[in-house]
């Protein structure tokens, strides 16, 4: 029987329009079970009926649409059961509903199945059989299990539109992604393809490796050239910090194990551009499988530096992208590289298939305050090229073609959004201050190096979080400690005067370094953070030297641990600490009072169990640090990268702001700091909860900065304790952010909810 339901599902998604996989199904259907109808009716919420979609077997005596009203019929009895319904005799049923122009009274036996996706019931299969008979456990269970499988199939038929009826207009089938970049636009879709596909590339062998190799390197040297150009072009244009995004590209060209590697593999006998597909495309595979977020968009830059590198071995001219006026960038995946090289004034919106909001595309639109929907994968770039298109960048909705109403009102809202955007940045220069008087420190969450004029400009108070994984992820190798000291150095130096936090090597488990390779059933509750590091003190030690060897004569290093679970953990974490400054220092002849400061340890509070072990870690180390994405993952016992339970992946959970609150009651009684450095701190609403908890300490993304220090100067703190309470008190995710939305436009700042609000 799995052999047959693998062979039907197979033909379905093999058939080349939506209605020929229905009717294909219920044909196979009927022939798998040797019933003698098959039917599929969909359920059209709007008018709250079932239509009819696909049979096998029922005579239908009209040209017209057969339609089940909700609430009559066995169809409808067993979507609102949302159970299987196995009647021997459907005509003696209490529910049976003759439908007009249907003969179906030779039937006696029905089986009926709801078609369920993500709670929602999208429609009915049904089998039913002339003999009067209940259908078998196996038969029941087929039909059941083919009911999920096609659940995916009209959910994603839905999506892309093809399940409008006569009645809907065309607007009201929302296209849905992720919303990466705030904001409203309205304009022409332009399209754009990359300048050459690795996976395009046939593999051919080659016995001229000198040549090739020095056509590689060419191709290299070229593309470096185009790169330093496109980022000479943004200057002026984005966010001084948003530039060293072309930093990593750098850093991935000048990386010796990359061209190494291509170049190896060219020796091996293969082609040039073969090779350098062969290299690309592992090291993608490498990231894409992390659960790390923002790690595993890294894999997108690989792919289009090596579509880049591809491009010249290609030997094709440079490209001249005309786009209209005011017009929506659209791309199987859009790049920052690809962003760049655009004509800046054209570009108002973006819309991807692919990506997040962590990928560089993602953190570019949001400095160039262009709005951006990502992770759009029910949209084909042929159907929509040259249409009007509305990105709402706040929910993540795209819209195509829209009706005259729909688009004035969308352009109201993005007038509106101008206009905040333009009186939040008059604040910058200002503290985050509320208006009873309570001061908010504000610093960064980066994983780049950055421009010297950044903190400046940003105002804040330093950095609260400093990613140290990626000079680990871009090589083959452990970086040497000399070369992780000219990396913190840099950023030390960036930031002198201003406290830096950085969290040691966070990687294992979930994120397996490409040379120590690790394989876990359950990667999140594996080897990882300071578990692998604490296993492998010669990482740790390394490390921690290149720190303090960076940190000589500057005094603003603040070192960060994460994934503790307990007190041993961290006594073991502080002794090589100390024992690494010990050494350093001797090995410098620094005056410990002059040159080389003894940093302050802090822990990440992001394991649950960690809440309640403060107690016991409080003495040992001299500040806490919430990270709010690991803590909510494990409270809710939740993976948001996993798209079947993504949707109960919210930081507004009840029991996730309980357990915030228990954090900064124990911290504050234990006279110990703390700050949050998690996405939940530059949410608007977030920031609010947090502030009425008595969190005075937020680090988040620079595009965050000028919006939270907005609200904090326009509220009271005093007047957010109703506020909370009543959140603590709420039973769910969207009953808390109802109060809060509440909160927000009560102070008038409705507007920060999305524009308009």
């Amino acid at each position: 029987m799995l052999r047959v339901l693998q062979r039907i599902v197979e033909a379905v998604n093999q058939a080349p329009d939506f209605d020929l996989a229905l009717q294909t199904m219920v044909r196979q259907v009927k022939e798998a079970l040797h019933t003698d109808s098959c039917t599929v009716y969909l359920a059209d919420h709007e008018q709250r009926q079932f239509a009819l979609a696909a049979t096998d077997g029922l005579e239908i005596r009209s040209d017209k649409p057969i339609h089940v009203p909700f609430g009559e019929g066995v169809i409808s009895l067993a979507a609102s059961r949302e159970e299987p319904l196995n009647i021997a005799n459907a005509s003696d049923h209490p529910a049976f509903l003759k439908l007009e122009h249907v003969v179906e009274d030779r039937y006696k036996a029905m089986l009926a199945a709801p078609v369920i996706h993500r709670r929602r019931v999208l429609g009915v299969l049904a089998v039913q059989q002339e003999q009067a008979r209940a259908f078998t456990r196996d038969e029941e269970a087929f039909v059941v299990t083919l009911a999920a499988q096609l659940a995916v199939v009209i959910a994603h038929a839905e999506a892309k539109g093809l399940l409008r009826t006569a009645k809907q207009s065309p607007w009201l089938q929302t296209i849905k992604g992720l919303p990466a970049a705030p904001g409203v636009a309205i304009g022409e879709a332009f399209v754009v393809k990359p300048p050459a596909r690795l996976s395009e590339v046939t593999p051919k062998r080659s016995d001229m490796p000198e040549h090739e190799i020095r056509a590689f390197r060419a191709a290299v040297a070229r593309t470096r050239q185009e790169l330093l150009n496109i980022s000479d072009s943004m200057k002026g244009q984005v966010a001084d910090e948003t530039l060293a995004i072309f930093d990593v590209y750098h850093a991935m060209m000048d990386s010796a194990s990359l061209g190494k590697e291509v170049e190896q593999t060219i020796n091996d006998g293969w082609r040039a551009q073969t090779a350098l597909k062969l290299v690309v495309e592992q090291l993608v595979n490498q990231f894409e499988n992390l659960d790390d977020e923002y790690i595993r968009e890294r894999a997108s830059d690989v792919r289009d530096l090596g579509n880049r590198i591809l491009a010249h071995l290609q030997n094709r001219e440079a490209r001249k992208l005309n786009p209209p006026a005011q017009c929506i960038l659209v791309a199987d995946e859009v790049t920052a590289t690809m962003l760049a090289e655009l004509p800046h004034a054209d570009i108002i919106g973006m819309v991807s298939l692919r990506g997040s909001g962590n990928s560089h595309a993602a953190i570019m639109a949001r400095s160039m305050g262009i709005p951006a929907v990502l992770g759009v994968d029910d949209i084909q770039l042929n159907e929509v090229s040259g249409e009007t298109l509305i990105v709402d960048g706040y929910n993540g909705d795209v819209f195509v073609s829209p009706p005259l109403q729909v688009e004035n009102e969308y352009r109201q809202l993005a007038d509106e959004e101008l206009a905040l955007r333009q009186k939040v940045m008059q604040a910058r220069d200002l503290p985050a201050e509320t208006t009873d008087g309570v001061r908010v420190q504000l610093n960064l969450n980066v994983g780049l190096n950055t421009e010297r004029d950044w903190l400046n400009d940003l105002n804040v108070h330093g950095v609260g979080l400093y990613r140290t994984e990626i000079p680990f992820m871009m090589r083959e190798r452990l970086p040497t400690e000399d070369e992780q000291e000219e990396l913190y150095s840099q950023v030390l130096e960036q930031f002198r005067g201003a406290p830096v936090v950085m969290r040691t090597l966070d990687v294992g488990g979930d994120k397996p370094l490409p040379y120590l390779p690790m394989d876990e059933e359950n990667p999140f509750l594996g080897w990882r953070g300071i578990r692998m590091t604490l296993d492998h003190p010669e990482i740790f030690l390394v490390q921690i030297r290149a720190m303090l060897r960076a940190s000589v004569g500057r005094n603003n290093l603040r070192i960060l641990l994460p994934m503790i679970t307990s007190a041993e953990e961290v006594d073991e974490a502080v002794r090589m600490i100390h024992q690494a400054y010990h050494e350093v220092a001797e090995e410098l002849q620094c005056s410990v009072d002059e040159q080389l400061f003894e940093p302050q340890i802090g822990v990440m509070i992001e394991v649950p169990a960690l809440i309640y072990q403060l107690h016991c870690v409080a003495d040992k180390v001299d500040f806490f640090s919430v990270g709010t994405n690991d803590l909510t993952q494990y409270m809710l016992a939740v993976d948001r990268n996993n798209s079947r339970v993504a949707s109960l992946y919210d930081a507004f959970h009840p029991a996730v702001l309980h357990a915030l609150k228990q954090i900064i009651e124990r911290c504050d009684a234990l006279n110990k700091p703390v700050s949050v450095c998690g996405e939940l701190a530059g949410e608007p609403g977030g920031a609010l909860l947090l502030l009425a908890m008595g969190y005075r300490n937020f680090s988040m993304n620079s595009y965050n900065i000028d919006r939270i220090r907005w609200i904090i100067r326009h509220i009271s703190a005093a007047d957010l304790d109703e506020v909370l309470l009543r959140a603590l008190a709420s039973r769910s995710p969207q009953e808390v952010k109802q109060h809060v939305i509440m909160a927000l436009e009560n102070a008038g700042l409705g507007g920060f909810v999305r524009a308009g609000g």
